[in-house]
């Protein structure tokens, strides 16, 4: 058990969120935290943390158990780089290191019959093996491996923290979190600052991380791909699953069919009950027997079945745009710089009616200033940026918000642009866009900036122009409005270009993805599962170009393979037919010295790093063994180098190891290829 939560209850006023609310996450386990929006996600997670109290209940961590929160905001004013800045986040790595140092010279300088000496020996073994399993030994580089899967350039390793911007500063965030690599992460919505090649990067990092996890999110791609429990608010209760978010979906569905069923049982019975109590309970023969089945029936109700709140499922059929001709808009021979760096080239990209384009690629390629141009935001360095007949552009940011007035309320901004909706209307599109209730009547001056953001896309889909420009449109919504969300997409008739770190919005909106890196675009005429295939194609045409190269460069030896190729192929062909010739024996002999002859340079390396694994190994074990004796500790050069050897050991026999298996399939699988 790494993390208890048991029977939490919360209120605010007349408000509950929880009663009862109780979960358990083990080691190395990966959950999703799920629920509506205003469910208590976030809530949830600052009890846990501390940072807020419930009002019942107790949450409950393993011993020593290390523990890291990322908040959905974050800002960083330190003006140290963000290398230190990361670096310096691992306290407890370094407090190790300079604790095995400390521990290193005490065990040096002590008196080998100091009655103190063993358990100095004893913390330092534990301390060095804590500090090694944390990564201490590759503090930096690990620290850089992680900026750079989110999203960071090395150039930027060295420029100062307060130089980024919200988003940036988050993954600055993220990053510290990661080095540290505490035994239970906690996060919110991790990837609402994260672009889709980031996105990737960390579904990946959480699927491989050692401890547990714990994540709020509205992305069900990240949440397929690295969770395996998901733990489901509803009702003012935890329900736990086992299983991705797609798997929870699942079952969630079946548990609910059971639970009908169970409930309209309950009710049929009570039902047949109330007919015999409303017909005989005044009638004195019957009187004890229906006050039995209103006892029965008090009984049921008590033991009703509640059945969970259904996801919200609201579907609009939003207003079409103006027809615009079938040239939507195009950029032609356009270049972009900002200063000295030059973001692209010689652009040529024509948007038609009807397309649906997906900007895809690394961190800082020019998705954000292609979107900008083709919504007039920026102009280019060089070209021309033209739209079509009849094409009005809504551009959708969440730092972009112009054009809501701060003294309206959220429902006089919506009917400003759907005057000719009714009210219910209005209100239940604002329902699916999180503002229920009294929201409607709160002040735009007032909003947060996510409120902002929600209310800004409900009045862009409300009254759609011809050519949608959506950046990163999903961040502050929850699952059911990223689904009203998707379909209004889907279903638009007029043309949308859209960033998303949402891989399941892309996929369902997408028919056009357009690839931008290294200064260079590719458009892929099909939608993102044809966009991984081509991908996914082109980097193994690459690999077989670079394998014909090297294969080239020794003609006899691709002469040989091929010969034995044929050879191999006759001799399965003629040994179909029964007994084997001597032209087939002959054939084979010839395919197995082949085999051994390409295999040779294969096999000379394995018995070598099988020799060398033995040597490391015993010296390994001896090195054990003289590290346990007192008398090293009392010379401190020998028992420095024997350290420093030790160190050395435990960092070269895995990589041995892998090489040793590497080694041994790639015969295995050659020798199953060659002789089949």
């Amino acid at each position: 058990m790494i993390l208890l939560v048991d029977k939490i209850e919360k209120s605010f006023g007349a408000r509950t969120l929880f009663s009862g609310a109780s979960f358990q996450i083990n080691a190395g386990e990966r959950y999703a935290l799920v629920g509506p929006n205003g469910a208590g996600k976030t809530t949830m997670l600052k009890i846990i943390m501390g940072l807020d109290t419930a009002d019942a209940g107790s949450v409950t961590y393993a011993k020593d158990v290390n523990v890291g929160y990322l908040e959905q905001e974050t800002k960083l004013a330190s003006d140290k780089p963000i290398i230190t800045e990361v670096m310096d986040a691992a306290i407890e790595i370094r407090t190790m290191g300079e604790r095995a140092e400390e521990l290193q010279l005490k065990i040096a300088e002590a008196d080998p019959n100091d009655p103190d000496l063993e358990a100095m020996l004893t913390e330092y073994g534990s301390v060095q093996d804590r500090f090694e399993h944390l990564g201490g030994y590759e503090l930096e580089s690990n620290a850089r491996q992680i900026l750079s899967g989110l999203g960071f350039h090395p150039e930027d390793f060295e420029r100062p923290c307060c130089e980024f911007s919200g988003g940036w500063q988050m993954r600055i965030a993220l990053a510290k979190l990661f080095l540290r690599r505490p035994d239970l992460l906690l996060l919110d919505e991790p990837t609402n600052h994260l672009d889709l090649e980031s996105v990737q990067w960390l579904r990946s990092f959480i699927a491989s991380y050692e401890g547990a996890v714990l994540i709020v999110s509205h992305d069900r791609a990240f949440m397929d791909a690295c969770v395996d429990h998901v733990a489901a608010l509803e009702n003012r209760r935890v329900t736990t699953y086992t299983g991705n978010y797609s798997s929870y979906l699942k079952q969630r569905e079946d548990n609910l069919e059971q639970m009908r069923a169970k409930r309209a049982a309950q009710e049929r019975e009570i039902a047949h009950m109330q007919v015999f109590v409303d017909k005989f309970r005044y009638k004195p023969t019957k009187a004890a027997q229906a006050q039995e089945r209103i006892r029965k029936i008090e009984q049921i109700k008590n033991e009703l079945v509640i059945l969970p709140e259904g996801h919200k499922h609201v579907d609009f059929k939003f207003p079409d745009p103006p027809r615009s001709g079938d040239l939507v808009a195009a950029l032609e021979n356009v270049s972009k710089s900002y200063e000295d760096k030059q973001v692209y080239d010689g652009i040529d990209l024509k948007l038609y009616r009807g397309d649906h384009i997906a900007l895809v690629g690394p961190n800082g390629a020019g998705k954000s200033t292609m979107l900008k141009m083709f919504a007039g935001i920026e102009q280019p360095t060089r070209g021309t940026r033209e739209l079509g007949l009849h094409v009005g552009v809504a551009y959708y940011a969440q730092h972009q918000l112009e054009g809501l007035k701060e003294s309206n309320t959220v429902l006089q901004e919506i009917d400003s642009v759907a005057p000719t909706w009714t009210v219910p209307q209005q209100r239940s599109l604002l329902g699916a866009f999180l503002f229920s209730g009294e929201d409607v009547d709160k002040r735009v001056g007032v909003l947060s900036g996510g409120e902002r953001a929600r209310l800004a896309l409900a009045k862009m889909l409300v009254a759609p122009e011809a050519l949608l420009c959506l950046d990163e449109p999903t961040n502050h919504l929850d699952i059911d409005s990223v689904d009203m969300l998707e379909n209004a997409l889907k279903n638009f008739p007029g043309t949308i270009v859209l960033i998303s770190h949402d891989e399941h919005l892309v996929r369902a909106v997408a028919n056009r993805v357009v690839d931008i890196r290294d200064g260079k675009m590719t458009v892929y005429d099909g939608d993102y599962e044809y966009y991984l295939y081509k991908r996914e194609d082109l980097a193994q045409r690459a690999a077989a170009e670079q394998a014909a190269a090297q294969s080239s460069r020794n003609p006899q030896e691709k002469h040989e393979q091929g010969r034995t190729l044929r050879r191999t192929h006759e001799v399965k062909s003629a040994s179909e037919g029964g007994k084997k010739t001597r032209e087939q024996r002959r054939a084979e002999a010839e395919a197995r010295t082949a085999l051994n002859k390409r295999l040779k340079k294969t096999k000379e390396r394995l018995k070598t790093v099988e020799t060398q694994l033995e040597q490391k190994r015993d010296r390994y074990d001896g090195l054990m063994e003289l590290m346990a004796s007192e008398e090293l500790y009392a010379d401190q050069e020998k028992f420095s180098a024997a350290l420093a050897e030790y160190n050395s050991l435990k960092q070269e026999i895995p990589a041995l190891e892998d090489e040793w298996l590497e080694l041994s399939t790639t015969i295995e699988e050659e020798t199953a290829r060659g002789l089949s």
